[in-house]
């Protein structure tokens, strides 16, 4: 039997998957019939996924067996697989920046996606809509402040942000407001602002992703 020496072996590419994986990965590369080759790379595959469980919970699992794979066989594995073999130069290449908008929030506790409801709402042309979209949004910032601030905030503050976040283009009658409670979460029940109203579908849609 002959001895392997450290100094003698080949650097292991990933070591999560040790020598031994390589070993075979090498060994699968001599097989002459593909069709071979490539059932034992698909039964490799399932060995790699037990050696290194961790990979589960990662976005496309699947894929990132496949990638290890090539990686060990230095981008040199002629097999039918589920997946293309990566680029060699895509190695430990960092991700494109994602572009984010420079635009400030005025109030973070109430993100960005208040500000887009209210431009939304004042784009709305009936005047119902708007109300209710007004309405709508009143709430939602109210939840959230008192969410952040673990206080309650009143009514005629939250108005004055919508009329400042939306430049004075939304309004609606405060005094309204705070006797039928249309800021709060649960309303009193009138006759226009019962709960079957309640039930409908809110005046903003959902953006398509």
């Amino acid at each position: 039997m002959s001895l392997e020496y450290n100094t003698e072996r080949t650097d292991v590419r990933l070591k999560e998957y040790g020598r031994n994986i390589q070993k075979l990965v090498s060994h699968i590369k001599t097989i002459e019939d593909k069709a071979q080759r490539s059932a034992y790379a698909q039964t490799l595959t399932d060995l790699m996924r037990q050696i290194n469980p961790d990979l589960r919970g990662t976005q496309d699992y699947e894929q990132k067996i496949w990638d290890d794979l090539f990686n060990i066989s230095q981008f040199e594995f002629d097999v039918e697989a589920p997946f293309p073999m990566p680029e060699k130069e895509a190695l430990g290449k960092k991700p494109q920046r994602v572009p984010y908008k420079n635009s400030k929030i005025k109030y973070l506790h109430y993100g960005r996606n208040v500000e887009i409801m209210i431009e939304q709402a004042i784009a709305m042309e009936d005047p119902k809509t708007k109300e209710e979209a007004v309405i709508h949004i009143g709430r939602l910032m109210k939840g959230f402040y008192n969410v952040w601030n673990k206080d309650n905030i009143d009514d005629e503050i939250i108005l004055k942000q919508i009329r400042e976040l939306s430049n004075n283009q939304l309004d609606i009658d405060i005094e309204k407001v705070k006797e039928h409670g249309l800021f709060n979460n649960i309303i009193k029940p009138t006759k226009r602002y019962s709960n079957t109203n309640n039930k409908r579908k809110g005046p903003f849609k959902r953006r398509k992703r």
